[in-house]
């Protein structure tokens, strides 16, 4: 729902199209804005859920679809586990303060958050122990 940069790689059109009613010249560079898509609410029931009303299947496109995907999607998905278990695993985490955690979006290419998110970790005892 919050994806880092909300536009995809630009793209080439190589023969003349029609996308969305508009005629695109051969040549012309195509932008992409997933975040646009992913939050329109004439294309998805309920925008704040992500739940499709078409039944595409695809909820959110953090690196993009189709054959233009990115290619280390596979291994992103993967490594992404380990990484966040492992952190999990091996910190207690706190937020600073008591306020829920601020999602609105600042500005710029890639869409920081207006409120940097600030928490406590240190790490766990089973991490203090030697061998």
């Amino acid at each position: 729902m919050f994806p880092v940069g909300p536009l995809l790689v630009p793209h080439e059109s190589s023969a003349d199209c029609t996308v969305g009613g508009y005629h695109i010249p051969h040549g012309t560079m195509l932008v992409v804005n997933a975040w646009a898509i992913q939050n329109d609410p004439g294309l998805w029931e309920d925008v704040a859920a992500g739940e499709g009303g078409d039944g595409i299947g695809l909820k959110y496109m953090p690196f993009g679809a189709g054959r233009r995907g990115c290619p280390g999607e596979g291994l992103a998905m993967r490594v992404m586990g380990l990484v966040l278990g492992s952190l999990i695993q091996c910190f207690e985490w706190e937020r600073i303060g008591e306020e829920m955690v601020d999602m609105s979006e600042g500005t710029g290419l890639t869409m920081p958050k207006a409120c940097p998110l600030q928490a406590k970790c240190r790490p766990r005892p089973i991490l203090h122990c030697t061998m």
